[in-house]
């Protein structure tokens, strides 16, 4: 069992090394010659007007809960459907529970307001 261990480590040992590997490699083969024209601020083309601090509204976090919510639920709810008749009634219990938990995320949102289009 020790053994399965050691290969492992080995393993994440060498894709360690080899990473940090290929970091230093790119930074002694890069040549870089910084004016003041590369280390401007660059937007599509157009010089940048104001600052770059923009504040997000809250509701957008509240769509990206919605998406996560009904997207999890695509991801677990369908490949079940294909093979629920071989896996039996106990799975039908987990499902239910999973929907419970997904049911009160839309509630959630429900009562933050997010089903509104105001």
């Amino acid at each position: 069992m020790s053994d399965s261990y050691g290969v492992v480590a080995a393993v994440v040992g060498l894709g360690l090394v080899g990473l940090l590997g290929a970091f230093a490699l790119n930074k002694a083969l890069t040549v870089t010659y910084p004016t003041e024209g590369k280390l401007k601020t660059y937007e599509s083309g157009v010089d940048p007007v104001g600052e770059g601090w923009a504040q997000v509204h809250i509701r957008y976090y509240l769509f990206a809960y919605l998406y996560v919510i009904f997207a999890v639920d695509a991801i677990y709810l369908f490949p079940w459907a294909t093979i629920f008749a071989t896996l039996g009634y106990s799975t039908l219990i987990e499902m239910f529970v999973f929907l419970a938990f997904v049911t009160v995320g839309l509630l959630y949102a429900y009562r933050k307001g997010v089903m509104r289009w105001t």
